[in-house]
């Protein structure tokens, strides 16, 4: 492969939303390809990567990923546009359904029929930004008319999907242009590429021309088990909390622990339940240790065929905005 490797950035909590503008700012003067934020507390993503496209001039900006329920669909579709517009065409819209133990809880919205909502929601964006006004009757979302009052910066906006399993691996491949993995083990790099060629092949579309990237936690210390113990309590929440993760977890090779981890949160033993993690659940999914470990890891996955590595720094220590820098130091691509 000619040049340096392709690596992005991606952020999801612990920093302020300045202090998110400034890595990004930093992961482009370091080679960093893209820069990707995720929707949920830690600020509005589509305003902090507007930020971010004021103060930088080549590095693509994405979210990672905007739900296709606590927005509507016309509202997505602009603010993609504005956002493409502020970054002078270098904007990625991620796309996913989220997870119903948030969307309904945290929002109010029926958590119905999301794999439909994904597809309309494609329509329409794709729409709107081509043609400046979209109407749309779909399975679950109509739109009579609604008008973009601009001329978006490109008529084509890239649009990837996240997804974990086949039924949505094969959706990305048929709809979208990349697909967004995370927490992934080196197999799922091979195994999603299978299900997206499935997808497309269906669609009459060119495997190769999907992206496989994924968000992989990580955190980067001197003390390897300084690394493995900050990224523990994030695999005990998502193993506990969400049930996609933890049947994620379970086919990685981790049935036992990721049942036994689900039981404790359902029994409310919430405080201590990082203590059910073993060190190779957090290895197996994740990049953790030394700088020079992490390169490695980082290296095994480019080899596994994920196309684009998209590392997610974790805080670690009491300085989250320091140790997000040193990791994004650290792991800067390279010749």
């Amino acid at each position: 492969m000619n040049g340096p490797p392709r690596f992005g950035v991606g952020f999801s909590r612990g920093l302020a939303p300045a202090d998110i503008v400034e890595c990004v700012r930093l992961a482009e003067s370091l080679g960093y390809e893209s820069a990707w934020m995720a929707e949920g507390h830690a600020g509005d993503h589509f305003a902090v990567l507007g930020a971010a496209a004021a103060v930088t001039t080549r590095i693509r900006l994405g979210t990672s990923i905007s739900s296709v329920f606590v927005r509507t669909a016309s509202t997505i579709a602009m603010a993609a546009a504005t956002l493409d517009h502020l970054s002078a065409g270098r904007f990625v819209l991620g796309l996913g359904t989220s997870h119903r133990e948030q969307v309904e809880p945290e929002h109010g919205v029926p958590f119905t029929e999301p794999t439909a909502r994904l597809r309309d929601t494609v329509e329409i964006v794709r729409a709107l930004v081509r043609d400046g006004s979209v109407s749309h009757r779909g399975s679950v979302v109509t739109i009579e008319r609604f008008d973009l009052w601009f001329t978006p910066r490109r008529r084509e906006i890239p649009i990837y999907v996240a997804a974990l399993f086949p039924k949505m691996l094969e959706i990305a491949g048929e709809i979208a242009d990349g697909v967004l993995l995370t927490w992934p083990s080196l197999e799922a790099p091979r195994r999603a590429a299978q299900h997206v060629a499935r997808g497309a092949a269906r669609a009459g579309r060119r495997a190769s021309a999907i992206e496989i990237a994924s968000l992989i936690p990580c955190a980067v210390t001197s003390v390897r088990s300084d690394a493995l113990d900050a990224l523990r309590p994030s695999v005990a929440l998502y193993a506990g909390f969400f049930p996609r993760y933890n049947r994620l977890l379970a086919e990685a090779g981790f049935a036992d622990e990721a049942r036994a981890i689900k039981a404790a949160w359902d029994r409310g033993e919430r405080e201590n339940i990082a203590r059910l993690v073993p060190d190779q659940m957090v290895d197996a999914v994740t990049i953790a240790g030394t700088p020079a470990e992490c390169r490695e890891r980082l290296a095994r996955y480019r080899n596994a065929g994920l196309d684009l590595p998209i590392i997610s720094p974790r805080p670690v220590g009491t300085d989250p905005l320091r140790s997000t820098v040193d990791a994004i130091r650290a792991l800067a691509p390279t010749e």
